[in-house]
């Protein structure tokens, strides 16, 4: 396990005043998934009562199309505790996670996909990271072949660049499955962009972390709902969201192109001056034409990146809007685990 944390004594001091009783709420963002949310439920409803623990879940629909819903709402029907927080359509997972946020009234939050390729059966040892002081304890994937080769070097790739340029550290390979502290909750819920990265954010807003190594199994049922195409543009918000620096690249990119242009306009005035006019190539002057062309509207096209996030945010419109709540049982509480167990 790593420790991110700047200062342990910080760590310290959180680890001799953290409740001996938290609740637990457990936040779960979905979109159709009919094939495997009975799962789901059944794997993390086992480990969570072993935490003795008061425990809630958070579902978050999020425009699903199939009988997601309509399971779920059976479930809390029979007393599962918890609600089921139903949008007005698919606003993307980010504003899913926000809203589940917003909902959740534990004193710990579990972000858990439904899929599980995120193993319940860790919640126990993230449980041991936040009584040990840390406020964030982070799933870290070690081994992804259960994604495919193109996903896992882009991917590679993506937290590489992204850790160059902007200014904060996030954790390559940590994605949504984690627990954090009602101060993190708190902190999270003060941020009020509409255009939201969350890994980023969860990397921004700081606080002791841990991470917990563990090797990502494949899909229990279903399939993934993110394509290509998706993926490039999350990244587009992730990078927009977090630097300038590629405004400023641009910007210094000009700045060098034009030095060459006038140093080249320059040599051309001395060569006029010592061999006379001569007939400039055609071939030259258009792939110098294109060439300059694609630099200013790839230029362009970045600072338009720019300006649609301001558009966006000037409207301030909210990042979810909610259609209904249904309401479940009341918190349980599992039987205490013994601590051999835990432990092991």
């Amino acid at each position: 396990m790593e420790n991110t944390a700047a200062a342990s004594v910080y760590v310290s001091r959180r680890e001799n005043t953290r409740p001996d009783a938290p609740v637990l709420s457990v936040l779960v963002p979905v979109f159709n998934e009919e094939e495997v949310i009975l799962h789901f439920l059944e794997a993390t409803r086992l480990v969570l009562e072993r935490t003795g623990l008061q425990y809630e879940y958070v579902f978050i629909d999020d425009g699903s199309r199939d009988k997601t819903a309509d399971l779920l709402a059976q479930e809390l029907k029979k007393g599962l505790p918890g609600r089921l927080l139903g949008l007005s359509r698919n606003f993307g997972k980010e504003a899913a996670l926000s809203a589940g946020l917003e909902a959740a009234k534990g004193d710990i939050a579990i972000i858990i996909d439904a899929d599980l390729q995120d193993p319940p059966e860790l919640i126990l040892q993230m449980l041991d990271g936040w009584r040990a002081g840390y406020d964030v304890v982070y799933g870290l994937r070690v081994n992804r072949s259960s994604d495919t080769l193109m996903k896992r070097s882009t991917a590679g790739m993506f937290y590489k660049l992204f850790n160059r340029l902007a200014n904060i550290d996030m954790p390559a390979n940590a994605g949504d499955f984690r627990l954090i502290d009602r101060a993190v909750i708190d902190a999270l819920l003060q941020l009020p962009e509409r255009n939201r990265f969350m890994k980023g954010l969860f990397a921004w807003v700081g606080f002791p972390s841990m991470a917990l190594p563990y090797e990502r199994p494949p899909r229990k049922a279903g399939t993934g709902k993110f394509n290509y195409w998706k993926l490039w543009n999350f990244a587009l918000d992730g990078l927009t969201g977090f630097t300038t620096l590629p405004l400023r690249i641009w910007f210094y990119g000009g700045m060098v192109i034009s030095l060459a242009a006038f140093a080249y306009a320059f040599y051309l005035t001395l060569r006029v001056f010592l061999h006379g006019i001569d007939v400039p190539g055609y071939a030259s002057l258009m792939v110098a034409l294109l060439f300059f062309s694609g630099v200013q509207l790839l230029s362009i096209g970045m600072i338009g990146e720019y300006i649609a996030r301001l558009f966006n945010e000037a409207k301030q419109r909210p990042v979810f809007v909610l259609q209904d709540v249904i309401e479940g049982g009341t918190p349980q509480t599992g039987p205490q685990e013994d601590k051999t167990s835990n432990d092991a």
